[in-house]
């Protein structure tokens, strides 16, 4: 099994090249995406029958994003694939005990599919990477030289640069925001004023101040889903390290809208606007006795034609469905102060909780951040069918 890294280990790993920096080279980024592609660990406790199931859900999931033409996902994918089915899995005590029909199946998609596959995207992700890096250099060398004009130092080159980027950044954030306000505030024109208002308990779930990021007792519920003992409590961040309130979106946005919208690589998840308060509804008779109550949030993809925060026992939970599928959430919910959050975990998050083996409740790191309010989530009037299994 995997050695644990050491908090000096996971820094470095945190800081590695970002495959979206498009200063660095083709070679580079591409790189930057394999590192990705390895992050993957397994678990003695888990047989080799569960991973070769795992991995044909892995696989398709993979062909989904080459179709839809999303060629880092596709890419970090198959490199999963191979590294869990080529690299760790042989490692695990029963895996040469392990016959099930499915091992012939992985065994022939990793020679026909998997390796192939990832050849040809590398090839593409480099071809693309390239014309883009020649873009950056065109417009570096711009740039350079316009400063060059106005400043007499070296050092007064770089810090604008870095200013300029940071700027650019806020403007592509700001400029997605607008984008939803503008299709919202187009909906409720032409609804007019038939629609009725909704009572103050609706509203707490569905506009901004309803998911906001941070609760200072643990008597919440989580979607993957579970709602919190508050004797196992623990410590919120501090309110420096907070994460920002998300501004949830009101349910107006026609799916046309949204439905190719794709947000830091992510395809949107659409939510019903109802499902935190029928889940709490559910959990209340658990909730007032201070006992956890868990649950699993499903969905299925939609053709792109066509305060809360997580503990520590939380980010080992959902930190295994985000590596089998990038666009999985977690929806913390607080019933004691009518807060929810909707989470993921960074890439340092990640790295560091997919290597943790300790149990229970205990600490982690605050910083690099380990998970970050979701952008890839939208809120509407959907129909969902709730289970009560217990």
């Amino acid at each position: 099994m995997d050695q644990p890294f050491t908090v000096n280990s996971l820094k470095k790993l945190a800081a590695l090249p970002d495959h979206t920096d498009v200063s660095l080279s083709p070679e580079e980024r591409v790189r930057a995406l394999s590192k990705l592609g390895c992050n993957i660990a397994i678990t003695e406790d888990i047989t080799p029958r569960r991973y070769f199931r795992s991995g044909v859900e892995m696989e398709r999931m993979a062909s989904v994003y080459l179709e839809e033409g999303n060629l880092e996902n596709a890419f970090v994918l198959y490199n999963k694939f191979i590294t869990l089915f080529v690299e760790k899995l042989p490692s695990h005590r029963d895996y040469q005990q392990c016959a099930v029909p499915e091992k012939q199946d992985i065994m022939k998609k990793l020679k026909e599919i998997a390796f192939p596959r990832t050849d040809e995207l590398k090839k593409d992700l480099l071809k693309k990477y390239n014309v883009e890096y020649q873009e950056y250099l065109q417009s570096k060398n711009k740039y350079k030289a316009e400063i060059l004009k106005q400043l007499e130092h070296q050092s007064l080159i770089e810090a604008e640069r870095k200013r300029v980027a940071r700027m650019r950044q806020q403007q592509l954030e700001s400029e997605q925001f607008l984008f939803f306000e503008d299709q919202l505030k187009k909906q409720e024109l032409a609804r007019g004023q038939t629609r009725s208002q909704e009572t103050p308990v609706r509203a707490e779930q569905t506009d901004g101040s309803a998911l906001s990021c941070l609760s200072a007792h643990r008597n919440h519920a989580l979607l993957d889903v579970f709602a919190d003992q508050p004797q196992k409590s623990e410590a919120a961040p501090d309110a420096t390290h907070s994460p920002p309130v998300n501004r949830a979106l009101k349910p107006a946005a026609a799916l046309s809208a949204v439905q190719n919208l794709v947000v830091e690589g992510l395809r949107c998840v659409v939510l019903s606007r109802d499902l935190c308060h029928r889940f709490l509804l559910l959990a209340e008779s658990n909730t007032v006795r201070g006992v956890e109550t868990c649950g699993i949030l499903c969905g299925k993809l939609t053709h792109p034609t066509q305060t809360a925060f997580l503990s520590s026992v939380d980010l080992h939970t959902h930190c295994s469905y985000q590596l089998m599928l990038p666009e999985a959430i977690a929806i913390v919910c607080s019933p004691k102060h009518k807060d929810t959050g909707i989470f993921r975990l960074t890439n340092a998050g990640m790295l560091e909780v997919s290597a943790c083996k300790k149990k229970g409740f205990h600490p982690h790191t605050k910083d690099p951040r380990l998970f970050s309010i979701c952008k890839h989530v939208l809120v509407k009037d959907i129909k969902i069918t709730m289970l009560d299994l217990r």
